[in-house]
């Protein structure tokens, strides 16, 4: 029997049975949250932070989400979208000048957000190391050539996603994204996600834990093309071993990471499927919320090679959207049923060698509870 802590309401018990239910097979630590109208049924978290076993999972615990940062970094320009200071359907030079060549004159915004920008690779980066110089990347991103006509196709921006989201929100606040994120988002509402670790918080992160059989080298990569070649994301090999370093955590890579847990992940982006605010704070207005769930693009994405829909900043799944990060972290929300679910884990798993249905059981589990 696994040790969960925490609590749900009762009609959720099956999100409970779920979660233990993983904890007692694939899962070495993990946490899960369920909001509902803005406010929480479920906070559940079990097992350990470490590999070996011998540190518990606390309330607390912090983990590397990987893309499900995408979430968050979208938000943040649907945040600044609703206050007026910014235009999704504005070309993205209105806000960064340097941008308006190589055939990006009126790439927009909402390309940007929603995967269509046909700038998914980092043309100037080939190292890890290459993705902590925030004025380099984006320099080679201002400069580089769109792989198609911006609008016309979408293949999703593994890492150039939080680079240009990132850098359009530092034009216009003359903030970071992590800035303008702690700031404006997390603080307000009390979330405790951050995209740019402090050294105190160090001693509350798990670090991730390689897929079965494979080691802290093992790397992201796309999936296999018609030849069955492979290719990194953004042809930059990012390890296991990097995302749990100390110079992974002081960065912001606003694609991929944020650090946090369920309960946070949860809150923050239940805003958007409670029509802009949760546990009594108002981020954006109901009407500032829509982009997330209206469909930009729906076709087969170019990098991922599978039918996708995107909408301005999310995956759409049905009447939900959300995304989930490599590994197996992920968040959905509904704004029809105004729920969110969110799981995080520590333990990775490879899709290329097992079927990882941790967190699509916990989401089914949670559309129980509303029947």
């Amino acid at each position: 029997m696994t040790d969960l802590k925490g609590w749900c309401e009762p009609r959720f018990a099956a999100v409970e049975a779920a979660l233990e239910a993983s904890l007692g097979k694939d899962d070495v630590g993990a946490s899960v949250a369920v909001r509902l109208d803005g406010e929480p049924v479920v906070d559940l978290w079990g097992g350990y932070a470490d590999a070996d076993r011998g540190v518990r999972w606390e309330r607390d615990t912090l983990v590397c989400v990987n893309s499900t940062t995408k979430n968050m970094t979208a938000l943040c320009a649907l945040v600044l979208a609703d206050r007026g200071l910014l235009d999704l359907s504005a070309p993205v030079a209105d806000y960064w000048p340097e941008f308006a060549v190589a055939g990006k004159e009126r790439l927009l915004v909402r390309h940007a957000l929603s995967h269509t920008a046909g700038l998914p690779d980092l043309s100037g980066a080939t190292t890890v190391e290459d993705l902590y110089g925030w004025e380099g990347v984006t320099a080679a991103l201002a400069a580089q050539t769109p792989a198609w006509e911006p609008g016309t196709a979408a293949g999703y921006h593994g890492l150039t996603f939080g680079y240009l989201i990132g850098e359009i929100v530092r034009r216009v606040t003359g903030r970071s994204l992590g800035d303008f994120f702690a700031e404006e988002v997390a603080g307000p509402l009390g979330a405790d996600f951050h995209i740019g670790l402090s050294p105190d918080d160090d001693h509350r992160v798990a670090p991730l834990i390689p897929p079965p059989s494979l080691t802290e080298d093992h790397t992201a990569v796309a999936p296999p093309g018609p030849d069955g070649t492979r290719q990194e994301y953004d042809g930059v090999a990012v390890r296991v071993r990097d995302v749990n370093s100390l110079a992974w955590r002081r960065a912001q890579i606003p694609a991929v990471n944020g650090f946090g847990n369920a309960r946070s992940v949860a809150l923050v982006q239940s805003v958007l499927a409670n029509r802009g605010s949760a546990g009594g704070v108002r981020l954006l207005s109901p009407e500032g919320c829509a982009p997330a769930w209206q469909e930009v693009f729906r076709g087969e994405d170019r990098v991922l090679r599978t039918p996708m829909a995107w909408t301005v900043g999310f995956g759409k799944f049905g009447n939900a959207f959300g995304w989930g990060g490599w590994g197996g972290s992920l968040v959905v929300s509904d704004p029809d049923a105004r729920m969110t679910v969110a799981y995080v884990m520590n333990q990775m798993i490879d899709r290329e060698r097992q079927e990882d249905n941790r967190g699509m059981e916990i989401i089914m589990a949670a559309y129980g509870g509303l029947r």
